[in-house]
Formats: structure tokens, C-alpha cells, sequence
């Protein structure tokens, strides 16, 4: 009696841990599903008006993820957002994606990456073509990013770009520098131009925009004598402009140099830097790291190691200026 009592009982504890352990099998099935059914979400703050304006970059970004086997509106969701340079709506449209439980945010240069940056310490950010990510701070170390933020760097580069066209030139004495008031420490960037670049012999003065609409105006206070060339900091609202911004340079007949080789398809002078449509592609590898689960911390801050010197022979002719031969001996491009 006893024995068939204990023989029960070993039934019944068996028959217990064998639900326990397929009810435990069930739910870690069940998890694992749910996990490889997420749809992973990312919101995606520009800086331009709207998709036709970003069309180049959100073509290189969607290439990017595609990459990585992610295609948009199939196997991951992408929300965009349009701020159109207003700095309230880069604050407003940064809280909103935020709000929304995104898997990851991504900046789209530095303004959106501040932005972002203010609204969350533990969604993981992504910041693109941000230039000065330590000295603006987004991160603290390039090598090993802290807290929630890391990205692909945009170096600036000013000081190479003036060396570059003072060759090309030799003529320019003086170096309007073209900065977006509306970005916080606008009038730093200056002096620090002033430090970097004073081995080049260059006066070094401020060409101040205060929004689009100033554009015209900023151009016409600029007199030339012969002597002046016109460069910019890598601000986005700059590249969104840059068709009016080459046709203005080109108007008060002012040679020009400028971090992104499309200002020169448009008609400026010269450039200086790397392929920001590059930048933008390499961002998927960041994405694909951090939804397989790598921390921010294991993710260096990405810095480009290509730069090309494009050269529009066509706006030189226009200017009367003949470019040095060792400057069009080592350009990467000409357009014409």
C-alpha cells in the first residue's frame, strides 16, 4: 500500500515537472517569437524641409540598412521628421519621437543629435555627419562612447580647406567664413578658426546668416577687391542653400570653398572634405549593431579617412581666376 502510494506520488510530481517544464518551454518559444517578429522602429530627425531636400542622403541611408538585410516598411520602420532649420521644431519633433518608444533615434547632423540627445538618456541615439562630437557634446570620448549616444563624426576641417584654397589662390588675403547665427556657438567657431588657421597668413572675419531670408543681404555687404574668398562651417542649413549660396558667390565674384563636393556640382569653386553620402550609408552598420544587441559603449564614434578635392573648372573661368597647377594636379575631380 505504501509502495503504491509512493509509486503515485512520483507520478504525479513527474506529471508536474513535465507541464512545468513544456509551460516553461511554451513561454520561452512564445518570447523568442514575439523577439523575432519585433519590427524594429527607428525615428529619423533631419534637418531640411522634407524629403525632396534630403532625397540624396535618405537614399544613402536606406541603402545602408539594405545592407544589413533591413528594408523600410517591410522588416523595420523608419518615422521621419522634417524640422526645416527651425530650431523649435528641432526641439518639439525631437520630443515627440521620443515619446514613441523607438527602438533607436538618429540625428541627422548636429543640430538633430542635440536635440535628440536632450530628450532621452536611454534610447540609443545615433547621430550622422556631426562635426566636433566631443567638443559640441555629444560624447565624451571618441573611442568609447558613454551613455546612450554614439555615431559617424563629420571632421570639420576648416583650416585644410582655407591651406587648400590659399594654394589654389594665392591672391586671397581675406577669408569670409559664413556662420548660421541661429547655432549655438556660431561666433566660437570663429575664433577658433582664427587659432587653427593663423599659420596661413589669412584675416579671418564672420559672414553672418541670420536665417534663409538673410542670405542675399549677407552676400551684398561683401565687397571684393580681389583678395576675399568665402568658406562656411559644415552647417545643414548651408548645404540646403547651397544652389543659392554658389549663384550668390559667383554673382559678387567671389571664389569659394566648402566641406561638401555638392556645392561645386551647383557652381561653387572649389571643396574640400569626404562623401557625406558615405557617412550616411556606413550609418546602417551602426543601426544593425545595436539592434543585435552591442552596447554604445563597444561602438566607436566612426571617423572618415577619404577626402577629395573637387575643383568646378567652369565657375573659375566665370571668376577670371586661374587655379594653381598644383592644386588641379592633385584634384580628385573637375566639374565643368
Amino acid at each position: 500500500m505504501r509502495l503504491d502510494i509512493a509509486l503515485r506520488g512520483a507520478m504525479l510530481r513527474r506529471t508536474f515537472l513535465s507541464g512545468a517544464v513544456a509551460g516553461f518551454g511554451v513561454k520561452a518559444l512564445t518570447a523568442a517569437a514575439q523577439a523575432q517578429d519585433h519590427v524594429p522602429r527607428i525615428g529619423l530627425l533631419w534637418h531640411a524641409a522634407g524629403p525632396e531636400q534630403e532625397a540624396l542622403y535618405m537614399g544613402a541611408f536606406r541603402q545602408g540598412l539594405s545592407d544589413y538585410g533591413y528594408i523600410e516598411g517591410r522588416n523595420i520602420t523608419v518615422e521621419h521628421r522634417f524640422p526645416s532649420e527651425i530650431p523649435e521644431r528641432f526641439r518639439d519633433m525631437a520630443t515627440e519621437l521620443a515619446s514613441k518608444n523607438m527602438d533607436i533615434l538618429i540625428g541627422a547632423g548636429p543640430n538633430s543629435a542635440l536635440a535628440l540627445q536632450k530628450t532621452t538618456k536611454t534610447t540609443p541615439i545615433i547621430f550622422i555627419a556631426a562635426f566636433d562630437p566631443v567638443g559640441r557634446g555629444l560624447v565624451s570620448s571618441i573611442p568609447h562612447p558613454t551613455e546612450n549616444i554614439t555615431g559617424l563624426e563629420f571632421p570639420d576641417l576648416i583650416q585644410k580647406r582655407l591651406e587648400v584654397i590659399k594654394e589654389a589662390v594665392p591672391d586671397v588675403k581675406i577669408s569670409k567664413i559664413m556662420i548660421n547665427t541661429d547655432t549655438a556657438g556660431a561666433h566660437q567657431y570663429i575664433d577658433r578658426v582664427k587659432s587653427e588657421a593663423s599659420y596661413l597668413g589669412l584675416k579671418i572675419e564672420p559672414l553672418e546668416i541670420r536665417g534663409v531670408a538673410n542670405l542675399e543681404a549677407a552676400f551684398a555687404g561683401v565687397q571684393q577687391d580681389g583678395y576675399i574668398c568665402v568658406a562656411a562651417n559644415p552647417d545643414p542649413l548651408f548645404v540646403a542653400e547651397r544652389k543659392r549660396i554658389a549663384a550668390l558667390a559667383l554673382q559678387q565674384r567671389l571664389p569659394s570653398i566648402f566641406h561638401n563636393e555638392l556645392y561645386v556640382r551647383d557652381g561653387a569653386l572649389m571643396s574640400y572634405g569626404t562623401s557625406i553620402p558615405d557617412i550616411f550609408r556606413r550609418a546602417g552598420s551602426f543601426v544593425d549593431r545595436i539592434l543585435k544587441g552591442t552596447k554604445i559603449s563597444d561602438i566607436p564614434v566612426e571617423q572618415p579617412s577619404k577626402y577629395r578635392v573637387v575643383v568646378n573648372l567652369k565657375t573659375a573661368d566665370q571668376l577670371g581666376i586661374k587655379i594653381s597647377d598644383g592644386v588641379l594636379a592633385r584634384a580628385d575631380e573637375y566639374v565643368d
